[in-house]
Order: C-alpha cells, then sequence, then structure tokens
C-alpha cells in the first residue's frame, strides 16, 4: 500500500507544489491523478519515484519510508514501479525488441529469461510483428505500447503512467486504456495522470482531484466529475 502523511513539498523558492497531502492507494487499485497544469500532479509523482523527498510529511510503499532511502539504495525501490511517459521516450537506435530487452538487462536478468519474457510482453500489447522496427517506422500508439511493454517486463508492482494519452487520438487512446486495464485486472497497480476528462469519465475507476497543490476531491467509485472547467 501507498500512503502519504501529511506530504507537503517547498521547492527553493518558497513555492508549495503540494500542502498537507494525506493519500492511502491500496494494492491493485486503478487511480486517475486529475487536475490543471500546475495543481500538483508531477509533484506528486516525483515524491512517490523518490525523485525529490518531501519538505514535510511521510510517505510509505509497502511499510517502507521511502524518504528515509539512501542515495546507493534508490535504483533497488524504483524497480518495484514501473513508469510510463507522454513523449515514449524510447531509445531511436534500438528495435522494439531491444528496447524492451534493455530494461531486463538493467537490472542483470540473463540472456534465458529475456528471450522468454519480451516475446510474451510484446505480444500482451499487440506488438510481437513490430519486434524488429526501429521508434522511427511506429505510430505513436505503437511507440506508447512498446513504452507500456518497457514498464512491465520487470513486473513491477506499480504502473506510474503520467499524461499516457496526451499526445494521442481518442481510437488510439482507448487502445492504451484497454492495455493498461488489462494490467490492473492482473493485480498491478496503477496510477494514471492525467488532463483527458473523456478518458475519466468513461472508466469507473477511483479519482483523485488536486487544485494548488491539495486535494479536493477523492472519489472512490469513479464515474462523473461535476464542474469540469475546474479541472
Amino acid at each position: 500500500m501507498i500512503d502519504f502523511n501529511s506530504v507537503s513539498k517547498i521547492y527553493k523558492n518558497e513555492f508549495t507544489a503540494v500542502k498537507n497531502i494525506n493519500l492511502k492507494i491500496d494494492d491493485g487499485e486503478f487511480v486517475f491523478i486529475v487536475g490543471k497544469s500546475g495543481a500538483g500532479k508531477s509533484t506528486l509523482i516525483k515524491l512517490l519515484l523518490r525523485e525529490i523527498i518531501p519538505s514535510e510529511g511521510i510517505i510509505t510503499y509497502n511499510e517502507q519510508d521511502i524518504t528515509k532511502i539512501r542515495k546507493r539504495n534508490v535504483a533497488q525501490y524504483r524497480r518495484k514501479i514501473g513508469f510510463v511517459f507522454q513523449d515514449y521516450r524510447l531509445l531511436p537506435k534500438m528495435t522494439v525488441y531491444e528496447n524492451v530487452a534493455f530494461a531486463m538487462e538493467m537490472i542483470c536478468s540473463n540472456s534465458k529469461t529475456v528471450r522468454r519474457e519480451v516475446p510474451l510482453v510484446l505480444s500482451m500489447v499487440g506488438l510481437s510483428d513490430k519486434a524488429k522496427y526501429y521508434p522511427d517506422e511506429l505510430s505513436g500508439g505503437e511507440q506508447q505500447r512498446v513504452a507500456i511493454a518497457r514498464a512491465v517486463i520487470n513486473k513491477p508492482e506499480t504502473i506510474i503512467a503520467d499524461e499516457p494519452t496526451g499526445n494521442l487520438d481518442p481510437d488510439t487512446s482507448k487502445e492504451i486504456m484497454k492495455i493498461l486495464t488489462e494490467i490492473n485486472k492482473r493485480g498491478t497497480t496503477v496510477i494514471m495522470a492525467t488532463h483527458d476528462m473523456n478518458i475519466v469519465q468513461a472508466y469507473q475507476k477511483r479519482i483523485v482531484e488536486l487544485k494548488r497543490g491539495v486535494i479536493i476531491r477523492d472519489i472512490k467509485t469513479g464515474g462523473c466529475i461535476d464542474e469540469p472547467k475546474e479541472i
């Protein structure tokens, strides 16, 4: 379980990015983090990834206080989390297969395991026939599916997706959401930051809404958010 306990982050310019955040996310949940640009979504993600530490409060991940993790152990902690970027961040000179395999090689997986697991994950995201393609030969949706495959290849406990549909058309966005939903059904916790209220409205998932660094709504059952103009 993820637990933000009275967490605030104040940057050096005295800007308070998030203030007194109290948030619990259970194992296996699918949670949308929504809010305008500058609401605090990115700071929340950076705190969970241990890219930054809070000015106040405690963050625990499965009862481990991640604010106290030593720098040399941060990489080991992050192995529990898969991350999907809006801009894909694929390695341009590597094929689809090599991009996904690289994530396994980074944690010293043996070659036999890589050869077994990569085709399985590419099949899961519908890219078995694209294994030898390079990123610039793929559509945006295909590149994002490669990014998802890379994020899940090491079987993380949690997937964090930061605006994963932000650069995609509506039909392709639905394909990406279908994959993320399927991953969640298999037991992986999914935390998705998004501006796309059409997607949020379409899925009956938990919604946490931020405004000026404060949680203003936490809708457990998903569905509609009133006053969409405030998002």
